[in-house]
């Protein structure tokens, strides 16, 4: 980012009344509910996301299956053939929950994507001692990519790094425990506050 771009951001970022749609906000929004993933092989997150994270499992729904062909596709925008084998959901801490779907479609790809291909996503995790949590995964042979990074700009304060799930998702550590540069100057507390 040039020094003019990181200014504009800064001055008219994305959600200042600049960027904002005529009309306003979602009515009624309050926040984020949950965040929905796919996986090869559920019981193999299942595992991860328990015994490495350490998630809360909560439940289990499906199989999900339209009979007239339309259903998934209207309502869920996948291949009219495709079955939710089994969707379970999960407690990181007190929120967000993660439902994570395990489908079988005709038309599936299997191929996770990157950060840069469109559709490319990561769940970022809030840990207190984000030293301690990279040994951790380290010594239970999790990718994790490269050392932590000391955010700059309106983060400094935090500090992150990547690791990846065994079906390749990605994930993120965050620390900011003194808090992030951009929430301080407001007198903001933090996200996790």
């Amino acid at each position: 980012m040039t020094t003019s771009e990181a200014s504009s951001h800064r001055d008219g970022g994305v959600g200042s009344s600049s960027h904002r749609q005529a009309g306003g906000a979602l009515p009624g929004l309050r926040g984020l509910d949950h965040i929905g993933i796919t996986v090869p092989d559920i019981e193999q997150a299942t595992r991860f996301l328990v015994d490495v994270l350490g998630c809360e499992y909560l439940y289990t729904l499906g199989p999900i299956k339209d009979d007239d062909e339309r259903w998934m596709s209207d309502h869920l925008n996948v291949h009219p053939r495709a079955v939710a084998r089994t969707i379970r959901f999960f407690r990181c801490g007190p929120n967000p929950v993660l439902e994570v779907f395990e489908y079988s479609a005709p038309d599936q790809r299997l191929e996770m994507p990157r950060n840069s291909d469109a559709g490319g996503h990561h769940i970022a995790l809030y840990v207190e001692d984000l030293d301690t949590a990279v040994a951790f995964l380290r010594q239970r042979g999790v990718a994790v990519l490269g050392d932590p990074t000391a955010s700059v700009g309106p983060h400094s304060g935090q500090r992150w790094v990547y690791f990846l799930a065994p079906w390749g998702g990605q994930f993120e550590l965050v620390s900011y425990p003194e808090g992030r540069a951009w929430y301080r100057e407001r007198d903001m507390g933090t996200p996790t506050s």
